[in-house]
């Protein structure tokens, strides 16, 4: 059976290729899901894929994946890469590696976009990259 890794998506990410298409892409969650399964095919992982908007989903959602022997995490945490001390300490409690991925590149945006929670707890930080973001990231993933 191949290895699991989970990719976690938080609030609005159930919008993307919608929603500001100038920062994000035009490519959909959907899409994104998609490209990650047929890579993950290749590297012999399976692709456990979710979004939620509510910030206690990811924290059970990481807790999950150690539960499961997860092979890592892939953590798209939205706005929530700003403000969750919860996901930061649900991160540091767990042994599964997690990633946080970013489609755009926040510190070139917004001074508040700057202070990443996720990004003090996870292992690394793929970002800037649009979708390729996810790919980049899973590449990492399956190294470690």
């Amino acid at each position: 059976m191949p290895a699991t890794i989970y990719v976690l998506n938080g609030p609005n990410l159930n919008l993307l290729g919608l929603r500001e298409p100038e920062i994000y892409g035009d490519d959909t969650l959907d899409d994104i899901a998609g490209h990650l399964e047929d890579r993950a095919r290749d590297l012999d992982l399976m692709i456990d894929m979710r979004q939620s908007n509510h910030e206690g989903h990811l924290v059970d959602w990481l807790h999950e994946a150690q539960a499961n022997d997860a092979k890592a995490v892939l953590l798209n945490a939205g706005a929530f890469t700003h403000t969750s001390i919860a996901l930061y300490d649900a991160i540091k409690a767990v042994k599964t590696p997690v990633i946080e991925v970013h489609l755009s590149n926040p510190h070139t945006r917004e001074a508040f976009r700057h202070v990443s929670y996720v990004g003090r707890a996870a292992k690394g930080t793929v970002a800037g990259f649009g979708a390729l973001s996810y790919l980049l990231a899973l590449e990492a993933a399956a190294r470690i």
